[in-house]
């Protein structure tokens, strides 16, 4: 059975809409959603934002079901300038950006871990990375391009890169270099990813994660976070998903 997240309602609502043979229970005022999904068993929740938010989710969600791989979806904003609105990141490896217990740990160290990232399922990355250029190839089929154009998205693309974590916005041009100089691997930054990285490393579970670039993470991000999510991250969700799946 995989597990799959988002922060935001908004973020997976077509794959709820989607969901074939739907059982829900609450918890933890979460809302779980068992079923099918392009003939694979699934659950889907969403964690709310932030590091504490997520790890509690998808503590409650490997603890309560039998859950083989975790797959996290949602938005990100790029810190990388050729990197742009509507591309896809697939996660490698995952950091806390704002972890620092030091001097007892190096920066970005989780303390009695010894690991300043932890790494996605590489199988299960490759075969989404995969699913994500067919998806491109195939984009007018699952997004209106009167939307797309709204939101300045011309011609996406997909990669795997590094994805940072913490609990804050990045919106200034000068965190944006102190974090690029200090983690240079990383291509965009979010609020979840990295907990639940390292959940579903203490707990053995394979994990991988889907980001869809909303902003370029600096003082020019107006978007309307809840209408993207909504009209352009659920549809890449869908889309990649149903062909990761297939």
């Amino acid at each position: 059975m995989i597990g799959i997240i988002s922060a935001m309602q908004e973020e997976m609502q077509t794959l709820i809409d989607n969901l074939k043979e739907p059982l829900t229970i609450v918890k933890g005022m979460r809302t779980y959603y068992k079923g099918n999904l392009f003939n694979t068993d699934v659950v889907l929740v969403f964690s709310r934002w932030g590091k504490v938010a997520s790890a509690t989710t998808v503590t409650q969600l490997i603890n309560d079901y039998k859950i083989d791989h975790i797959i996290f979806t949602g938005v990100a904003g790029a810190i990388v300038e050729d990197l742009n609105i509507g591309d896809i990141v697939i996660g490698k490896n995952l950091y806390q950006h704002d972890l620092d217990a030091s001097p007892l740990y190096n920066k970005f160290e989780v303390p009695l871990l010894h690991k300043t990232y932890f790494e996605t399922s590489s199988t299960h990355s490759n075969l989404l990375f995969q699913a994500s250029q067919t998806f491109i190839n195939s984009y007018t089929d699952w997004i209106d391009i009167d939307k797309a154009k709204s939101f300045q998205i011309s011609v996406p693309s997909s990669r795997l890169s590094d994805i940072a974590s913490g609990d804050q916005f990045i919106s200034e041009q000068q965190d944006i270099i102190k974090l690029t100089g200090e983690l240079p691997t990383v291509s965009c930054v979010e609020m979840e990813g990295a907990a639940v990285a390292q959940v579903c490393f203490e707990y053995n579970i394979p994990f991988s994660i889907i980001r869809i670039i909303s902003d370029k993470a600096n003082d020019n991000a107006h978007i309307d976070f809840p209408k993207f999510a909504k009209e352009i991250a659920s549809q890449y969700a869908l889309g990649i998903l149903k062909n990761y799946f297939n």
